[in-house]
């Protein structure tokens, strides 16, 4: 698979002397380093795959010794639907034999994959990246024709979907249908036959091609290598607990990064991993009360819904102890308001990245979850800049820039896009997010908003994502998103999509009132329409793109 760069080697840090202890800023290199304990990773030269290492990880650990009974993945949505861990180590090395024997896969190819989420789809994954096969997922919602643009970006030698979503796949392509025959044979044959020379696999062997859009709304596939995972494991070890008698749900689809992370997450700290054939909020509820669900990666779209549904009454969620939010940055009334009503649940934040790897900031502990509207500070291993975006100049704390990036979970490039990636890597390695932030003096991070979905006031720039923030807070208001509306007097103006609660009456005047309470008079909402949802990705974030060509249709139409 070729098509990706590489991001140059990290320089060693500089003198401890020169790094201010308050918020690891340097003034020498302009540059942020993480405050947080390094981890201890395997040498970059080490022949080792992820699967390897979270295998060798796992059975080395006290908890490891004793999971091969313990449920590693349940479908909440079929009674009995589980495997243990024994079956999952057991499905990998068979389906992984087989993908060589019998489907000639080799090292270097790249599998798409097309299914909603399954018990089998963990085992396929790790078997894929065991030898070598690049594994790149897609959202199950696709259009066939959002699939063939993937499909030319990919290139992949196979295709594993189920059989209500085959119809989508290009022809010609060869398609392992994942509910037939012909698959359950691959991961239940253990009968091995003559052993196959194992390919050795470098940690820069790239291991995920995961498709993400960013700012521009074209396809491109970020290239995630072996050793971007492992270190993304080094610091899940670190910052979880191995515990066979925890249980995590993930609400995150398994296409995404954020998924993807968290189900290694799951298998490396030998955790049990809970899922949902179809996610609604009231069988969310009860599967946390039935499995005693105690740690769950949301989006914030979640938290909002637990703090404001009278649902969660009707369940026991005392196992829940902690949930994980990325996507966006809570605001300070939402998170207040979940404590309140949920005192023995933590909520901790993160940011990330799919070129990130889904690693950048994260908090950890109880007080840094008290800095609301932090996604806390950098993790292990990664260095930061906030650049300006008119000078290129970097700043110190408390000053907003673009968010800039370095360390060992940055992707290797866009798959055969050579112009985005030397437009979003450079040189020396450093990952151009395109988000506006600042650190404070304390050294948390802050997510002001994509610098391409500020909203130009006449000289001002408007955050939707403050204003949504701000919006959240009303009790009468589920969901909101802000987007720019065409002024001929002021250029852009705020335009907020609100979603009311089940049998409210507010009105868009009520609206706009409060949002003119708590900010600036540049940062008015100046418009307002009333939605039934907000149209989201998979993983949570507000697609502004439609909401912006509904507004401007001048269309009442719902959608």
């Amino acid at each position: 698979m070729d098509g990706a760069g590489g991001s140059a080697t990290s320089p060693p840090p500089p003198p401890p002397s020169s790094v201010d202890p308050r918020n690891g800023f340097c003034s020498a290199t302009r540059t942020f380093y993480s405050l947080r304990p390094p981890n201890a990773l395997p040498p970059s030269s080490q022949p080792l795959s992820v699967t390897s290492y979270i295998f060798a990880r796992l059975s080395s650990s006290p908890a490891g010794k004793s999971v091969a009974e313990t449920p590693a993945v349940i479908n909440s949505s079929r009674e009995g639907a589980s495997i243990t861990y024994g079956e999952f180590f057991s499905q990998v090395r068979s389906l992984a034999w087989n993908l060589r024997s019998r489907l000639g896969l080799s090292k270097g190819e790249a599998a798409f994959v097309l299914s909603p989420a399954r018990l089998d789809i963990p085992v396929l994954y790790f078997a894929l990246l065991s030898i070598g096969v690049v594994v790149s997922p897609s959202n199950p919602a696709s259009t066939a024709v959002e699939i063939s643009r993937q499909f030319d970006l990919i290139r992949p030698s196979i295709a594993f979907a189920t059989s209500a979503e085959a119809h989508k796949l290009p022809r010609g392509v060869r398609i392992v249908l994942l509910d037939q025959d012909q698959f359950y044979c691959l991961l239940w044959n253990d009968n091995v036959g003559v052993p196959l020379p194992a390919p050795e696999i470098l940690q820069s062997d790239p291991a995920a091609a995961l498709l993400t859009s960013g700012t521009t709304g074209q396809v491109k596939a970020a290239v995630l290598s072996h050793g971007n995972f492992i270190a993304l494991m080094a610091e899940c070890e670190k910052t979880g607990e191995r515990d066979s008698q925890a249980v995590t749900f993930l609400t995150v689809p398994l296409f995404h990064v954020f998924g993807l992370m968290m189900l290694l997450r799951v298998i490396v700290l030998g955790h049990t991993m809970v899922f949902l054939e179809r996610l609604d909020f009231v069988s969310l509820l009860r599967a946390v009360e039935r499995h005693r669900v105690k740690f769950m990666p949301v989006s914030p779209p979640l938290i909002v819904a637990m703090v404001k549904s009278d649902a969660v009454d009707k369940f026991d969620l005392s196992s829940l102890e902690v949930v994980g939010c990325g996507g966006a940055p809570l605001g300070k009334e939402v998170a207040e308001r979940f404590t309140k009503r949920f005192p023995h649940i933590q909520i901790v934040q993160g940011y990330g990245l799919t070129e990130s790897g889904g690693q950048g900031a994260a908090t950890e502990g109880p007080e840094e979850t008290l800095v609301h509207g932090s996604v806390g500070r950098l993790g292990s291993n990664v260095e930061a800049r906030i650049v300006d975006p008119v000078t290129g100049q970097s700043l110190p704390p408390g000053q907003r820039g673009e968010l800039w990036l370095r360390g060992p979970t940055i992707m290797k490039g866009y798959l055969g896009d050579d112009g985005a990636t030397a437009s979003t890597l450079d040189s020396e390695g450093w990952l151009k997010t395109g988000d506006l932030c600042y650190f404070n003096e304390d050294g948390f991070l802050f997510i002001v908003d994509r610098l391409k979905e500020l909203i130009k006031y006449k000289a001002y720039q408007v955050p939707p994502a403050e204003l949504e923030r701000v919006l959240l807070s009303h009790s009468e208001i589920s969901d909101a998103a802000v987007v720019p509306y065409p002024s001929e007097e002021a250029g852009e103006i705020p335009m907020a999509y609100v979603v009311r609660r089940p049998g409210g009456t507010l009105s868009a005047e009520q609206v706009m009132e409060f949002v003119a309470k708590t900010v600036a008079p540049y940062k008015k909402v100046r418009r307002v329409a009333f939605i039934e949802s907000i149209p989201k990705s998979a993983a949570g974030k507000i697609l502004r793109r439609e909401l912006i060509t509904h507004a401007l249709s001048g269309s009442a139409s719902k959608l």
